[in-house]
């Protein structure tokens, strides 16, 4: 069960055609424009850095379409996926800074990405401007069934006796379920395989199958096969329980300080007018602060959550700084 399977390789060559493509497009820089007085005068686009139909995707077009109506300008999604929302960074940058190209922003392109591919052609610090939080979720680490572990302090006991025996899946390397796998086997000590797969999907289906005995994914994702039995939840990645699984404990219960959280922000080109981004951060957070919202999320571990653009600046630095130390010290880099 802890060999990696077929299905999860071959994903490197993939990749590295993939990331060839998008170093090889060229990002047209516009310079800063004035705001509009009469802003927004036409429509808008949303751009979301991956396919249709994952719960960015869900999210993103929840937002849209409130955010239209907020606004009096309908707001089209525009999914943009490959190279781990680099495309999607790419096609907001090749945009003018006028406020009518917005981006659903995930770690990947702007926290990760800019960490584990050092030629990317822009900054993620420099190239955008935060504009509000959207979202943010639990992880969840669980277990086949079959595993005789039914506590967090019992599977590290078990990886302790078997040292690189125990596997978690991952959506991929330098995803966020790689890296919060990566960041507990950093704070327990304890020898973890990894078997990256191309998606959350076949990640966790081979989990269910028993193919692999563990993997940290979002609460959303793993919440029916938990309460279907399908999955033993340990621990969830928030610093309290989360009242989707209230009988799962946080894993900072026996790991003191340990947290990771799915994040969701807006953000625009960097040199979009002021004016505009705090007339779209305030929207958002009356959107995010809406019983629309509230019912939306309800129930799927996802919290809504409004910020200021500083807030969602400081949370960003937050995250590089976090997922700097542990690709450092994990030594991941993508082949």
């Amino acid at each position: 069960m802890t060999e990696a399977p077929k299905r999860a390789r071959g994903w490197t060559q993939a990749r590295r055609r993939l990331l060839g493509a998008v170093l090889g497009c060229p990002v047209v820089l516009t310079s800063t424009v004035r705001a509009e007085p009469d802003w927004p005068s036409r429509p808008l686009r949303l751009v979301v850095p991956f396919a249709p139909g994952g719960g960015a995707d869900a999210t993103a077009r929840f937002v849209a379409q409130e955010l239209g109506e907020a606004l009096g300008q309908p707001v089209a999604v525009d999914n943009r996926g490959g190279g781990g929302g680099t495309l999607g960074a790419m096609a907001v940058l090749a945009a003018p800074a006028d406020g009518y190209t917005l981006f659903h922003a995930t770690p990947g392109p702007l926290v990760t990405n800019p960490l584990l591919m050092p030629a990317l052609p822009y900054d993620a610090e420099r190239d955008f401007a935060p504009v509000s939080l959207l979202v943010r979720a639990a992880y969840v680490l669980a277990v086949h069934p079959a595993v005789p572990a039914g506590s967090l302090a019992e599977l590290i006991a078990m990886a302790r006796a078997q040292p690189g025996r125990l596997a978690f899946s991952s959506a991929g390397i330098g995803a966020g379920s790689h890296l919060a796998g990566e960041l507990l086997r950093i704070e327990t000590g304890i020898d973890l395989a990894h078997v990256p797969y191309r998606g959350t999907g076949p990640s966790v289906q081979d989990v269910v199958a028993g193919q692999v005995p563990m993997t940290i994914d979002s609460l959303s994702v793993l919440i029916p096969l938990v309460r279907a039995g399908r999955l033993r939840a340990l621990g969830v990645t928030t610093r309290q329980r989360v009242a989707e699984l209230p009988e799962v404990p946080a894993i900072a219960e026996t790991l003191p300080g340990f947290e990771v959280t799915v994040m969701n922000g807006l953000v625009v080109r960097s040199g979009t007018p002021e004016a505009i981004v705090d007339r779209l951060s305030q929207a958002v957070v009356r959107i995010m602060a809406s019983p629309a919202a509230a019912r939306r999320f309800a129930g799927t571990g996802t919290r809504p959550e409004g910020s200021t653009p500083a807030a969602l600046g400081a949370v960003l630095e937050q995250e590089r700084r976090t997922w700097r130390g542990v690709i450092a010290r994990a030594g991941i880099r993508l082949e």
